[in-house]
């Protein structure tokens, strides 16, 4: 096994899928220590520059005196704490459901809501560039998987036309966290009242950005239904770790009592959520961060001036540079990195092949000379590199 184990990655490097893990000594910021050396870092999904924020540091020291730092049990038996209770409250009023949960990480909410809400005999229809973990959730539910053309309803009506499934869920990302681009949400929540279905909805990357004071994509595309289950992770936007499931109170209290990594999970510490309750506050206060965002991402789009590399389509803070090969991929996040700017080569499996790209992440800690310094890199790199 051993062999083969070293085999595989042999030819993870001879590919130019060899990932490497960077030690940072900093805080998460624009700018970071890594590697013993200071970086412009566009790596992050801290989008609202919340993670280092005084604020926060201070919520979660105080409340690390009064809560300790262990939840010590599960959920069920003495570990919710009356932070996660308060927390749990606050998020529910934010997006505007009659109820929320929260678990220690988007990867455990979304195999553990899968799970709990479909089976044998049911079927999960999901777009083929939905997040790992959603594919995982769909996986270890055991219920039929269907998987459509990315954003294409029409593949999606027929799928679900053909389906004689019990309970029928509809599983996606709101905002593509390698493209940008949002889903058809509205055209998904009609196929469910048409054909019986439920939409679950992973929001990692639209809570906090869009939306009315950062509620989420729900709220940026006027949708409300009790057929609509949300989830948004809070280690992005919100800068902190986590994350929640919102629905209606039944759809709660059900997986309270049956969510696998929920019931059989120690909770995060109680001054994490703590330290949450006061970034929601944080992100309803926002506007101007999102104003902030909004800028960059016009900053960017007029300073790229590229023939043969391009910027793909995206009205959020994740923006795309497709470039093709993972060896170019690879070779333009290096030429960068020489240059002091930090931003991730992604390429296959997390990507289709052939379309390795630069993944962007604008931060509103970032200002317009970093975005307009990072784009004159590019623009450098392409006549050196293409």
């Amino acid at each position: 096994m051993l062999a083969a184990l070293q085999k595989a990655l042999d030819q993870r490097a001879v590919d130019g899928l060899l990932r490497q893990r960077r030690l940072l000594d900093s805080p998460q910021a624009e700018t970071i220590a890594t590697n013993n050396q200071l970086y412009l870092s566009f790596c992050s999904n801290d989008y609202l520059g919340l993670a280092n924020h005084p604020h926060l540091i201070k919520t979660m020291q105080d409340a690390t005196g009064k809560a300790g730092v262990g939840s010590g049990a599960s959920n069920l038996i003495t570990g919710h704490h009356r932070y996660h209770d308060l927390l749990e409250k606050q998020l529910a009023q934010f997006v505007d459901m009659p109820a929320a949960l929260v678990f220690s990480t988007g990867y455990m909410a979304n195999i553990g809501v899968l799970g709990a809400l479909a089976g044998r005999g049911d079927a999960i229809f999901a777009d083929k560039l939905n997040h790992a973990c959603l594919n995982d959730g769909s996986y270890y539910s055991l219920a039929e998987f269907h998987r459509f053309a990315h954003n294409d309803v029409t593949a999606l009506e027929k799928l679900l036309k053909a389906s004689n499934a019990k309970r029928k869920i509809i599983a996606a990302d709101a905002v593509f966290s390698m493209d940008g681009d949002l889903a058809p949400l509205a055209e998904y929540l009609a196929l469910c009242e048409q054909y019986d279905a439920y939409l679950y909805v992973d929001d990692a990357h639209g809570f906090g950005v869009l939306g009315e004071h950062g509620q989420g994509s729900l709220n940026h595309l006027k949708l409300k239904s009790p057929r609509i289950i949300m989830m948004a992770t809070l280690g992005k936007a919100a800068g902190v770790a986590g994350a929640f499931v919102a629905g209606e109170q039944v759809v709660i209290d059900y997986l309270i009592q049956t969510a696998k990594s929920y019931v059989y999970s120690t909770p995060a510490p109680p001054a994490l959520s703590a330290t949450l309750s006061a970034s929601v506050e944080l992100i309803e206060q926002g506007d101007n961060l999102r104003t902030q965002l909004r800028l960059l991402m016009q900053t960017l789009k007029q300073h790229l001036k590229l023939s043969k590399w391009r910027l793909m389509p995206s009205e959020t803070a994740v923006q795309p540079l497709l470039v093709g090969s993972n060896h170019d991929a690879l070779k333009l996040s290096e030429y960068l990195q020489e240059k002091g700017i930090l931003v991730p080569a992604i390429r296959p499996p997390t990507v289709p092949k052939d379309t390795a790209r630069l993944r962007i992440s604008l931060s509103a800690g970032h200002t317009e000379a970093d975005v307009i310094q990072l784009a004159k890199l590019i623009n450098e790199a392409e006549r050196e590199l293409a």
